[in-house]
């Protein structure tokens, strides 16, 4: 069966519901193309960091945001040698209207994006709607997806004038198109898991811990601990291996207060596997055809700014790309605006992210580092005002995209 819409939109993560939400207050018709029958996966990215709850204020959604359940971050301590918390990043020192990173299951989030653009005439999200290849014209631009029906079986089309790839890192439609990618190394990969919480832990820190060539973080959410145990890529078949009482031993040698709450992990299946990734794709864009978010770049967890960066490039999309999509023609050279607009902060944070995993993350598990830089470490605690630097890069961005005026509300 053929379908027709303006824009199609391959993925219902971040990226593709917020470029939905603003094309669709465009005036612009717009299809979502989600293969899941809803958006509740766990462990996904959950941070929602000052420069989205900003643009949620723009778009005239912080109240149904503050409605979610969600929890806040405000800071990032290290723990000395001494059991002292020194203080690396501090979000209250940002002047903004929301000075913290928002902790919301990545579902409650695509839900309320949902919700606000369903309330548009032109906005159509499609469910069980798994992408298989994208479709061409005789002169070679994309000008719609081939999508199966998850429920039914049935192979469907969707002809579009724009075609947007907003599918993650493993995205269907860039390998449909055969989009060179450039990988970097990553020398680790990430074990998810939770532990409760109790009332008197600390609300609003995120608490990393380096300790015997290990590396992990507890980051606090409603009413429990979300866990990540970071370890040597290509290790997940010996962790399994090693059993669930080799992991609690390991976990509570890494985070001494958690040892005696190791045991509500019930088994191995509670454990999820990241895998890892930082690449980008060079050219954003061919005829009838964009890439954002993960399907252009795709970011390693440090700093938790994936999501935060997908976003943005969904709001430069939906800036530039939003008049001429009013006049029914999008050029190329449309298309190439949004790549020179995101290119910066995308190389900007990788490279951060590189060196974070050079000089960091690498020597901790390589059991040539046992705590945090020493020198680092008393430079913070002298002055502690320097935590505003890293705050500012993580919580805002190198360039914040702001909501353009025929979206906000």
């Amino acid at each position: 069966m053929k379908l027709t819409t303006t824009v199609a939109v391959s993925g219902g993560g971040p990226a593709g519901m917020v470029l939905s939400l603003l094309l669709a207050r465009a005036g612009i018709e717009v299809t979502v193309l989600e293969k899941h029958a809803d958006f509740l996966r766990d462990f996904r990215g959950d941070t929602v960091h000052p420069s989205t709850l900003t643009l949620l204020d723009e778009l005239g959604l912080a109240d149904r945001f503050a409605e979610r359940p969600h929890s806040k971050i405000t800071e990032v301590s290290f723990p000395t040698p001494d059991g002292e918390q020194v203080v690396v990043v501090d979000l209250k020192r940002l002047r903004v209207p929301h000075p913290y990173i928002a902790m919301v299951p990545q579902w409650e989030l695509l839900d309320l994006l949902a919700e606000a653009a369903a309330e548009e005439p032109g906005f159509t999200l499609l469910h069980n709607a798994e992408v298989t290849d994208v479709l061409r014209s005789r002169g070679g631009a994309v000008t719609g997806v081939r999508f199966t029906d998850r429920v039914t079986g049935e192979e469907r089309e969707l002809h579009a004038k724009l075609t947007v790839a907003a599918d993650g890192r493993w995205s269907i439609v860039r390998k449909a198109v055969e989009l060179p990618v450039v990988e970097f190394p990553v020398p680790f990969d990430v074990w998810w898991f939770r532990l409760p919480r109790y009332p008197n832990d600390p609300p609003t820190t995120l608490r990393p811990a380096l300790q015997d060539g290990e590396l992990a973080l507890a980051v606090p959410r409603e009413g429990y601990y979300q866990m990540a145990l970071i370890g040597r890529k290509g290790t997940d078949d010996q962790l399994r291996a090693a059993g669930i009482d080799a992991f609690r031993e390991r976990i509570g040698k890494v985070f001494p207060w958690a040892a005696e709450r190791t045991g509500e992990i019930g088994s191995m299946d509670d454990v999820k596997h990241l895998d890892v990734r930082l690449n980008r794709v060079k050219q954003w864009h061919l005829p009838g055809l964009l890439c954002i978010g993960d399907a252009a770049h795709a970011m390693s967890p440090v700093g938790g700014v994936g999501i935060n960066l997908a976003v943005q490039d969904a709001v430069a999309a939906g800036t530039l790309l939003a008049e001429p999509l009013r006049k029914g023609q999008v050029t190329t050279d449309d298309l190439a605006k949004v790549r020179r607009r995101r290119w910066l902060p995308t190389v900007a944070v990788q490279a951060m992210q590189r060196t974070m995993h050079r000089q960091l993350v690498d020597p901790v598990l390589r059991g040539k580092v046992a705590e945090p830089p020493i020198a680092m470490m008393a430079l913070m605690r002298r002055m502690p005002w320097l935590s505003y630097f890293p705050a500012r890069l993580i919580g805002i961005g190198i360039r914040p995209e702001h909501a353009p005026a025929f979206a906000r509300r």
